[in-house]
């Protein structure tokens, strides 16, 4: 399975492809932080947020991308602006017929540390031991585009089984009535 990760962000925004399947390693083949200028208008920071993951789309064809939700934050500007860039993400996604999970910062935390409460420092060196690089990548959010992807791959599938399999409970339940 190949994923990419995304850290939204509308100044830094964390990417990375990430290759492998749960039991087995798992292989950087892309990371990076998408940047965009703060003096620029916020449609054009945007629109290279989406050139950027249109590229990386077009250049690797994954099977899953996988977002950080946004989450509330105390600053609504900041907010907004990683649900904009989120949602770049999605629309590529939705286009090309990609399916897309969302994931908590906790629900990440937790697959690549073991604990929810993980700090930077804690991901960031997980991701180093997992993905057996040769040091941590820089800055945080090339290492928590990473850990996005690893959450995709060893969580994500059992977790679309889980709601296939409650889908179809529900479904069974329905027709008995």
């Amino acid at each position: 399975m190949r994923v990419l990760g995304i850290d939204p962000g509308l100044t830094r925004c964390g990417v990375a492809i990430v290759e492998g399947r749960r039991g087995s390693a798992l292989t950087v083949v892309h990371v990076d932080v998408l940047r965009t200028d703060p003096d620029l208008a916020v449609e054009q920071r945007l629109a290279q947020i989406h050139q950027g993951f249109s590229d990386l789309m077009e250049a690797y064809s994954p099977d899953a991308v996988a977002i950080e939700r946004v989450f509330s934050q105390h600053n609504v500007r900041s907010a907004m602006g990683t649900a904009q860039a989120a949602a770049m993400g999605l629309l590529l996604a939705a286009q090309r017929e990609v399916p897309v999970a969302l994931h908590t910062p906790t629900e990440v935390k937790a697959a690549v540390t073991g604990s929810g409460r993980a700090d930077k420092a804690q991901v960031t060196a997980m991701v180093t031991r997992i993905c057996r690089l040769a040091g941590p990548p820089k800055p945080a959010d090339a290492a928590d585009a990473i850990a996005i992807a690893i959450c995709q791959i060893w969580r994500g599938e059992a977790q679309r089984q889980l709601s296939v399999a409650v889908a179809g409970q529900a479904a069974m339940e329905k027709e008995a009535r």
